[in-house]
């Protein structure tokens, strides 16, 4: 069965489940009516379904190489990004002045995700764009904005973030990447950097890299960085590509899925780049970055979770055994697909009620939105890529043993999506974010989505008895969650809260899903939403218990063994 892009999914959640009716409600986005949103969809729909689609086996089974120090991407991909940049997916959200269709990110974080679906490899590319549109956007100056954004809104430049050196991983501020003022406004750059994504290609006339880097007086650690855009090549007088720039590809990483993303090791040496936002503020300005790719990375776990759904369920439906009819009536097989179905609702719906409250921030300025949308934003990345590798993973397994056959293609879900959880600030890292900086608020955040969940639930209660226990399990659930809340923000030592970190977000995660799976039962009390929603809030939802009593359970337990006890 070839991948259906979930544009009626889409809809219903915008109407019934995340309240994408407020985003259409402010002067900001009134042109995101109903009729846009569907057209807007559709296309989108349409453009995976049918071009990027296709390239999916074609990236893993013929990846980019590099040649004569140029980067070859895979058959196909610069057909698929004109079709791309024709239809103006990169600028989706841009700012209408430099070129962009100034819609909300709700919209492109759906299109986003049926991007990822369709082909995670060349999805990458425009995510990246994007990314280094809205850093653009709010840091650089309105001569690097007038030369810049309009190139990369069009695609025709693309977009890279260049954070991650051999010596300096998740601890960005051990970085080396020195840049010396060279006395005209610019800056000579030099240091190597890894794990660039689409580093280089040729797809389009330029890359635009976004480097971290040290200046001479910078001190050390992460408050002594700065941002510099450096080009592959530095434009002309024209604004048009010109010199090539100091920078070169070394080589291009092997890895274990991602085949058709070119993933570089970039090395500059006194490469020409410019500064964007205040010296030594380039970590707020990276984050600006960052923050728009966690959602985008929590977003293409979504995509790949659903693309491997839709394979394993034609699959099932196809597959014949014991002379019956097909697997997907085996009750463990059919355990298997309502799961991922569960799963995949329950994460998009995080993703596009964190895409909701970064609109409403937008829109409004408000400082509640705000608040919600950062809180929101680690539980989306973490939960949407882990219920990537989850879902993927049941999909190689409801194939059976055909599932670890590379042709079958179930495999490639599992190896695309693994690094989902790891780039962007790993899932352990999200959590940690959410139990410290997130709960810098004393939990306030938290507790008014809480009072939401309840409210909600003691409205199911009261008006519609056919969901009254299932809106008795969430609200349970969502007061569970209200107590451990209160005693992580109890508690003082930072060790505490983050050796539970992980377990306390997924059982945040976990009762979001409850919440959005009963809001998607309210709309079709005696459907098949309600049908998904008691699987889930009966099924899953307890999961939150046993993840809550491990968040509380402190550090203590995880140093009782020695490293030399822990080799033995």
């Amino acid at each position: 069965m070839p991948y259906r892009a979930p544009v009626a999914e889409y809809e219903f959640l915008y109407k019934h489940v995340v309240g994408f009716d407020q985003v259409a409600g402010t002067d900001r986005f009134s042109e995101a009516s109903s009729d846009v949103v569907t057209a807007i969809l559709s296309e989108g729909g349409k453009l995976c379904e049918e071009i990027l689609a296709p390239l999916q086996r074609v990236g893993d089974t013929q990846p980019a190489r590099l040649e004569n120090g140029l980067v070859r991407t895979s058959p196909g991909f610069p057909e698929a990004w004109k079709a791309i940049t024709d239809g103006g997916w990169v600028s989706i959200s841009g700012d209408p002045q430099y070129g962009g269709m100034g819609l909300p990110i709700t919209l492109a974080t759906a299109v986003n995700e049926m991007m990822a679906a369709a082909c995670l490899s060349l999805q990458i590319a425009p995510l990246m764009g994007q990314g280094q549109i809205e850093a653009l956007e709010h840091h650089a100056s309105d001569e690097l904005k007038e030369l810049y954004l309009p190139k990369l809104m069009s695609g025709e430049w693309t977009g890279t973030m260049n954070l991650t050196e051999p010596q300096a991983g998740s601890d960005v501020g051990a970085l080396r990447t020195k840049a010396e003022p060279n006395g005209d406004g610019t800056y000579a750059i030099s240091g190597q950097k890894i794990y660039i994504s689409w580093g280089d290609h040729d797809v389009a006339d330029n890359i635009c890299h976004l480097v971290l880097a040290r200046l001479p007086d910078g001190v050390p650690g992460t408050k002594g960085i700065s941002l510099f855009l450096v080009p592959k090549r530095i434009p002309d007088e024209n604004g048009e590509p010109g010199l090539a720039n100091s920078l070169k590809v070394v080589s291009l990483e092997h890895k274990m899925g991602l085949h058709g993303s070119p993933t570089c090791v970039m090395q500059y040496e006194n490469a020409t780049g410019w500064l964007v936002g205040k010296p030594h503020g380039g970590m707020a300005a990276m984050f600006t970055m960052m923050n728009n790719a966690r959602l985008g990375v929590g977003g293409q776990g979504i995509g790949v979770a659903e693309g491997a759904y839709q394979h394993a369920l034609a699959y099932a439906l196809d597959r014949k055994q014991g002379g019956k009819g097909p697997i997907a009536d085996h009750a463990d097989v059919r355990r298997m697909l309502m799961t991922m179905k569960a799963d995949v609702f329950a994460a998009r719906a995080i993703a596009c009620a964190c895409a909701v409250a970064i609109d409403m921030e937008t829109a409004t300025g408000h400082d509640d939105w705000s608040a919600r949308a950062a809180f929101l934003t680690p539980i989306a990345k973490a939960f949407g890529s882990d219920v990537g590798n989850e879902v993927a993973a049941t999909g190689v397994q409801v194939h059976g043993g055909m599932g670890f056959v590379e042709e079958t293609g179930a495999a490639q879900y599992a190896r695309d999506v693994r690094v989902t959880t790891i780039y962007e600030g790993t899932n352990g890292i999200q959590a940690m974010d959410l139990v410290a900086r997130k709960m810098m608020d004393g939990g306030e955040t938290a507790a008014r989505l809480l009072d939401e969940i309840e409210a909600q639930a003691e409205e199911v209660r009261a008006k519609m008895p056919e969901l009254a226990n299932l809106a008795e399990g969430v609200w349970q659930a969502s007061e569970t969650l209200r107590e451990t809340t209160e005693w992580l923000t109890a508690q003082t030592a930072m060790q505490d809260r983050f050796a539970g970190a992980v377990p306390y977000l997924r059982a945040f995660a976990r009762v979001l899903g409850g919440h959005y799976h009963l809001s998607a039962a309210m709309a079709d009390p005696k459907g098949p939403r309600a049908a998904l929603a008691r699987f889930y809030i009966e099924r899953l939802l307890p999961e939150h218990i046993a993840l809550l009593a491990h968040a509380q359970s402190g550090a203590d337990g995880l140093y009782t063994l020695s490293l030399d006890e822990l080799a033995a």
